[in-house]
């Protein structure tokens, strides 16, 4: 995960992403980070943790 392109470790989950967020300066539940506009999911996004699968 990175906050204005600083990297700040690898999130599991949404509420490690709430937690990096909170070290950063920025108060956000952790079920509010699916839907925040301050974060740019890249890849498949919340829904999905672990590694991609080929069918």
């Amino acid at each position: 995960m990175r906050v204005d392109g600083e990297i700040l470790g690898l999130a599991f989950d949404v509420e490690d992403v709430a937690e990096f967020l909170r070290r950063a300066g920025l108060e956000i539940a952790p079920e509010e980070v699916a839907t925040s506009s301050l974060i740019d999911w890249r890849g498949v996004g919340p829904e999905h943790w672990g590694p991609e699968t080929a069918d």
